[in-house]
């Protein structure tokens, strides 16, 4: 997204960290969030609006660590999950809000062909390779700039992955824009553009409770997904696309997760939706309402799928907007390849409201 120019300044404020200030109008703020072992200085950066939207993030792993939302009664609430300290996000490794990538999700055996070669990868969840390996998107240092957007105000983060790097093939440049909007939209934007043919599947892995607290039973959900991809034993797809109807998996009409995991005997979801809009424009592919404090999230995407997925302790749910698992073994699937002179772009707006 190209900066643009704007009668309104908005200027970065420098903070102390840990000292917080109130919402400004269409305001960006950065502060100090820690340092790493080697050295490397980490930042925050705060966009707020002024209906009293506040977001987070900082540039280790583009991680979301905040993202404030009024309640029916105006009070506002994070509704993501975070970690208190720079050194949780680096020793704990949960992806809680992360860009993760080269690929997101599963690939089988950590191997792919692509164009006659093959490549193999870290295996770092069990026999298989999940989230970019050993060190993905979600635990590098991005660059950061904030930037003068229409209706908004917004941070570009970029990071380029080298040739080779956790097994992947080309020097990789990768852009994440996440844009706060006066109408309450939360947009996140990916760019990339590769110098060899490589796969590439971005998402970001926040995990949502818009009550700000307890369970996420009574949170009611519509997926507008008709289709799921069935997986073996280790998560990997096995090739298929199956109808959700009659299944747990069903929420094609709104029904609360609690509902849905009763359905399963208690367990779960870590599932891979084909989204019906399929990926050929941004549409509306999910609407989460929390009742007691009416807020409402939309979740609008250009992707082909959604891992929805519910943690054991049922406190949280995530909604990783993606390409299909195992992709880049499955050619009956949506392409994830890249290839020099393409670019990849994607986009996923959450948008929030009461009611």
């Amino acid at each position: 997204m190209a900066a643009l120019a704007l009668s309104l300044s908005l200027p970065i404020v420098a903070q102390t960290a840990g000292v917080e200030t109130a919402p400004i109008k269409l305001s960006v703020t950065k502060a100090g969030y820690g340092t790493l072992s080697d050295g490397t200085n980490i930042d925050q950066y705060t966009l707020a609006n002024s209906k009293g939207l506040v977001f987070k993030v900082i540039t280790y792993g583009a991680a979301i660590t905040g993202v404030l939302v009024p309640d029916r009664d105006g009070k506002p609430v994070n509704v993501v999950s975070g970690f208190e300290s720079l050194d949780q996000y680096v020793r704990r490794r949960s992806f809680n809000g992360t860009i993760v990538g080269r690929y997101a999700n599963r690939i089988a055996g950590g191997k792919f062909t692509l164009d006659g070669k093959t490549y193999t990868l870290a295996t770092n969840n069990g026999r298989n390779h999940l989230h970019g390996g050993n060190k993905g998107f979600d635990a590098v240092v991005w660059n950061a700039e904030p930037l003068e957007v229409r209706n908004g105000v917004a941070v570009k983060f970029t990071y380029t992955s080298p040739d080779g790097e956790e097994g992947y093939p080309g020097n990789l440049n990768v852009t994440v824009t996440y844009t706060l909007t006066e109408d309450n939209e939360l947009r996140m934007e990916y760019e990339a553009a590769t110098d060899k043919a490589t796969p590439i599947n971005l998402t970001n892995h926040s995990y949502w409770n818009l009550a700000g607290a307890g369970d996420i039973l009574g949170h009611e959900l519509m997926l507008a997904a008709k289709n799921f991809t069935p997986f073996d034993d280790a998560q990997i797809p096995i090739g298929e696309i199956r109808p959700v109807k009659d299944t747990p998996l069903d929420f094609t009409s709104p029904k609360t997760i609690g509902e849905g995991i009763k359905q399963q005997n208690g367990k779960g979801f870590d599932n891979n939706y084909v989204l019906d809009g399929g990926g050929r424009k941004l549409e509306l592919m999910a609407r989460v309402y929390e009742p007691n404090s009416g807020r409402v999230m939309e979740v609008l995407t250009d992707q082909p799928g959604v891992q929805f997925f519910t943690p054991g302790h049922h406190r949280s749910f995530c909604l990783e907007t993606q390409h299909y698992p195992d992709s880049v073994n499955h050619p009956d699937f949506p392409s994830v390849i890249l290839r020099p002179g393409e670019t990849f772009r994607r986009s996923t707006v959450h948008r929030f409201s009461v009611r």
